[in-house]
């Protein structure tokens, strides 16, 4: 159920996908969906679940084997790729907090935190930057990827050239830490 929640936010926009629409899909009475789901904010909160230990499963594939600007660059492309191609269930992970340190959801945040983590032991970042870096990172990676699945960059210079920059510019700013 999950699942084709999660498939039909990335279609619709997650602000579009309701218990309605999402019997239909599946080809229930909207009463049936809440077998499976407490209703449409548990609805959510598991495709934000799924949706972050999709993104660490990515980003963590892109970028074991790797170090320094070679980890940097596949684990952004791979963020910016699952931010792309799914969504509406990224949308979901936005604001949705963990009920606690056991909840999927934050099991799950933590798995992309550390695929990220991992990016920065490349640069020798000290234990006291480590959460600084997270965010500028997050900060980088998601703001580019959110604007251009809004259709937020309208001028002619290519995206993708645009994104190779970024890479290399929080290359240098995390080199020169």
């Amino acid at each position: 159920m999950v699942a084709a929640g999660a498939a039909l936010a990335d279609e619709v926009g997650l602000p579009h996908l309701t218990m309605g629409l999402l019997a239909e899909r599946v080809g229930v009475r909207t009463p049936s969906l809440y077998k499976h789901v407490g209703g449409q904010e548990d609805l959510h909160r598991r495709i934000a679940a799924l949706a972050l230990g999709e993104a660490a499963d990515a980003v963590g594939d892109a970028v074991r084997g790797r170090a320094g600007r070679d980890a940097l660059a596949a684990a952004a492309r791979a963020f910016r790729g699952f931010v792309l191609e799914h969504p509406g269930r990224y949308a979901a992970t936005i604001g949705m907090e963990p009920s606690g340190p056991d909840d999927p959801l934050a099991l799950a945040g933590r798995r992309l935190l550390d695929a990220f983590t991992a990016v920065l032991r490349g640069y020798g970042i000290g234990e006291a930057d480590v959460d600084h870096a997270l965010r500028m990172l997050r900060s980088l990676c998601h703001g580019f990827a959110t604007l251009q699945t809004a259709n937020g960059f309208q001028w002619s210079t290519d995206i993708d050239e645009s994104f190779e920059w970024l890479i290399t510019f929080a290359d240098r700013g995390l080199r020169a830490m």
